[in-house]
């Protein structure tokens, strides 16, 4: 049976936290989706589908990942791709409250799949999709927060506003 693993997140932008735990959690799995939220409710700065190019060019190099866009529920898209794991990403103490009460209602919801929580590295463990577009919009620096690919489209975006 073939390991797949997704990451639902919306990403916007991915950040170098992400990029670290997809990569780690990359060589666990025979594929790992990293899969964008679309979300009526969000107001986001790149659209689904730039999201979705921006991580397929930041992850370019790791040839089992997959990036797809859905809107509905993780365990529904599961159930689609025979996925058997969610992985969500921890920061901080902060947020594995919300973390734990996510993989609870998965778990009521669809039993039969687990949810993996992965610590952040320490070099990453400060750096949020909202922390990144707060320094961008100021003029901060984003090296090292998230990929080139993604400074350079950010920079773009805070330009034509």
């Amino acid at each position: 049976m073939i390991k797949i693993a997704v990451y639902p997140g919306s990403f916007d932008p991915i950040t170098m936290g992400h990029v670290d735990i997809i990569n780690r959690i990359a060589s666990l799995y025979d594929q790992v989706i990293v899969l964008v939220a679309q979300s009526a409710q969000k107001q986001s700065m790149f659209t689904a589908e730039e999201r979705k190019q921006l991580i397929e060019q930041s992850l370019s190099h790791l040839k089992t990942v997959k990036v797809d866009i859905f809107g509905g529920l993780t365990v529904d898209y599961m159930k689609t791709v025979n996925a058997q794991v969610i992985v969500r990403g921890l920061r901080a103490v902060v947020d594995f409250e919300y973390e734990l009460t996510m993989a609870n209602m998965n778990r009521k919801l669809a039993p039969e799949f687990e949810t993996l929580l992965v610590f952040a590295s320490p070099e990453y463990y400060y750096i949020s999709s909202r922390g990144v577009k707060e320094v961008a919009i100021n003029g901060g620096a984003l090296k090292g927060l998230v990929p080139d690919c993604v400074i350079e489209a950010m920079n773009k975006k805070i330009q034509k506003k």
